[in-house]
């Protein structure tokens, strides 16, 4: 089966809808002419079934009809394009008398049509219109009248009329499928400016856009949301790169200082002290190493949106409180005073390893940023129908401007200002990712040498018991 082109079925699909509408109204036209000339025929058929009648006359107990030389005068008198034909049947229905114009043919009488029916008929190659109709006198059958008219003059009518419809039909259809053809070309245009387009996009060329049409139609809509997409992908691309050039760079700090160290190491024998002190050193890189490869994963499991939620009753508070635990060493080397004010036990339904993702990120952080001597303040609570919980720290504080690039991967925020806090930059952008995914609404405030706030209110399914 042959495929036509976008183009072609546009124009194809144009005239077959007008062809359709055409063959409608051109039958309706052959119909209108069709009943007005079979009308015109059966109005002067009438007229001269009447005529007719009312010459049949009785004289002497004699039935009296109009005689041949009446009709031959009628007949020189009279010019007519489409004669009228006569004839009188006795009531056996055999012929008594017809017109002159007859000559030698005779009109057959039909007796599957009813009196004064009109119909169709043949005298012998001719087609004509007849009626018959009962001849009364006092109510006394005496026979019938039989009245013609040729068909031939209004057959060649309508036959010409139906050529020349079908003709222009024809000619119609042609001309405007190449009208449609022209116009559909025209149309798709920018259809064709996306393909020739979106050919030239690749990988490597992303800034290629497509030329908007002038008219706001569907058209302007597909083009404007192509463009939004390659928007999206362009950024998608560049912030992979980011990533990936981020990630290796980050990947290779560490290893980069071990093997110094180690390099150092084996230049010329050290004392026990030393070789301590220098292991110590690479194992601390090692964990910072490791802690920046789990983030990276953690990253990429939802980056791929492959992660599970697994519902399940969390206990906040038990959460908050592993949380200090584990961070209980770098809590009492810096002596920073934690406060957990939590009036009753908080339960939610939730991802128990997704929250305390989040928490160990953000009560970390606070822990991280704030100066020695310094406080942490985490409440619990409870507002209209929402748990809330407020973790905030007397830290080095954010800058106002760097509030939205701290969601970025591997951003840090006056990391030059404070080189002896190390991090990887991931653990905000890690639970920016997990608060959407559970639909748990982050707020963080912050003010340089003031300190840090972060709000977590946690949606509508969560559950208090005390």
């Amino acid at each position: 089966m042959i495929q036509l082109s976008f183009k072609n079925r546009i124009a194809l699909n144009y005239i077959i809808t007008t062809g359709l509408l055409i063959v409608a109204v051109f039958s309706v036209i052959y119909s209108i002419v069709k009943h007005t000339v079979y009308s015109h025929i059966d109005e002067k058929i009438k007229v001269e079934i009447q005529n007719h009648l009312d010459e049949i006359k009785e004289v002497n107990g004699k039935v009296i009809l109009i005689d041949e030389e009446e009709w031959k005068e009628r007949e020189h008198n009279t010019v007519d394009v489409n004669p009228v034909f006569v004839e009188f049947l006795d009531v056996n229905k055999k012929i008594t008398d017809k017109a002159p114009n007859l000559k030698t043919q005779i009109l057959e009488f039909n007796d599957s049509v009813q009196d004064f029916e009109l119909f169709d008929a043949k005298m012998g190659d001719h087609a004509i219109r007849q009626i018959q109709v009962p001849l009364h006198i006092r109510d006394k059958k005496i026979g019938y009248v039989i009245v013609a008219m040729s068909l031939a003059d209004s057959k060649l009518v309508l036959n010409n009329l139906f050529d020349i419809m079908c003709l222009s039909f024809l000619g119609i259809l042609v001309l405007l499928f190449f009208i449609a053809r022209f116009f559909a070309g025209r149309s798709i245009k920018p259809i064709n400016a996306i393909i020739n387009t979106s050919k030239i996009i690749t990988k490597d060329n992303l800034k290629t856009r497509i030329t908007l049409p002038k008219t706001r139609d569907e058209l302007y809509t597909l083009s404007k949301t192509i463009n939004n997409l390659l928007n999206r992908i362009e950024d998608a691309i560049e912030r992979e790169k980011q990533f990936t050039s981020d990630a290796s760079h980050e990947l290779r700090t560490p290893l980069t200082v071990i093997k110094g160290t180690l390099e150092v190491l084996i230049r010329k024998p050290r004392d026990n002290k030393e070789y301590e002190e220098k292991i110590n050193y690479c194992i601390k890189e090692v964990d910072h190493l490791n802690m920046l490869v789990d983030q990276l994963l953690l990253m990429a499991r939802f980056e791929n949106q492959k992660k599970n939620i697994n519902t399940e009753s969390v206990y906040l508070n038990a959460l908050i409180l592993d949380v200090l635990t584990l961070n209980s060493e770098k809590i009492n080397s810096r002596n920073i005073n934690v406060k957990l004010n939590a009036q009753e036990d908080y339960y939610i339904e939730s991802d128990n390893f997704l929250v305390i993702t989040i928490l160990r990120n953000i009560i970390s952080n606070a822990i991280k940023y704030t100066n020695e001597n310094g406080e942490v303040m985490i409440l619990l609570s409870k507002q209209n129908d929402k748990i809330i919980c407020k973790i905030s720290d007397t830290g080095i504080g954010i800058a106002k401007e760097d509030l939205e690039a701290i969601f970025n991967p591997f951003f840090r925020s006056n990391s030059t200002d404070h080189p002896e806090i190390k991090g990887t930059g991931l653990g905000l952008s890690i639970v920016k990712r997990i608060t959407e995914l559970l639909h748990i609404k982050f707020k963080i405030e912050s003010e340089i040498e003031v300190g840090t706030t972060v709000t977590l209110s946690f949606n509508e399914n969560m559950k208090s018991l005390s």
